[in-house]
């Protein structure tokens, strides 16, 4: 899927126009999208190599995350469409500052902090892990959106404690992968 402002996208049939790429993740490329009344978000499912992660059906995963998440209580966008042939997802735009941007920017609040460890109580009594990375993760008038649908299976060592947490100031890792990414000021890069 080309990146091109103005180019027309469908879901089921239903044409979108593609307004800009949010980001990349391990799984996809996520499009600003409008149906000339409202904005979404289009995942495009993409099957480029990630050495760190193994996938299964990427799209049976999206379908199976999202509702293990809705159940258990996580706030995320909701997901209006899923075209299996295509390998794309339509779901809600959660307007607002990734925490990346927020750390970047100086701008990080104790309560999102919270907001997350919330989450982790709900998730790690289920035994499951999502992808804590600040990317995924946008505030919306004070709120935390888990804006991925990605969930594991629980491990300690990816936990929002023991990992996730590195990222959500601008600690040595934080730093380092601003610096891998050539970045130095607030941006959507990698939102998915």
């Amino acid at each position: 899927m080309k990146t091109i402002m103005g180019n027309q996208q469908d879901v089921n049939g239903k044409d979108f126009v593609v307004k800009k790429l949010l980001g990349k993740g391990k799984g996809g490329y996520s499009y600003l999208v409008s149906d000339g009344t409202k904005e979404y978000v289009l995942k495009q499912i993409h099957h480029e190599p990630c050495d760190y992660y193994q996938f299964g059906d990427k799209m049976e995963s999206e379908l199976r995350d999202y509702k293990r998440l809705k159940e258990i209580g996580i706030r995320l966008p909701v997901m209006y469409d899923a075209d299996m042939e295509q390998e794309r997802i339509l779901k809600e735009y959660i307007e607002g500052s990734t925490i990346y941007d927020l750390v970047l920017r100086d701008e990080m609040k104790p309560e999102y902090v919270e907001q997350i460890r919330e989450m982790c109580s709900f998730l790690y009594a289920r035994k499951l892990n999502i992808d804590y990375f600040p990317t995924n993760f946008v505030v919306q008038e004070g709120k935390l959106f888990y804006i991925d649908y990605e969930c594991n299976d629980y491990m300690e060592e990816w936990n929002f404690e023991n990992w996730g947490i590195k990222y959500w100031s601008k600690t040595a890792e934080f730093l380092q992968y601003v610096k891998e990414k050539g970045e130095t000021n607030g941006n959507e890069k990698n939102r998915s």
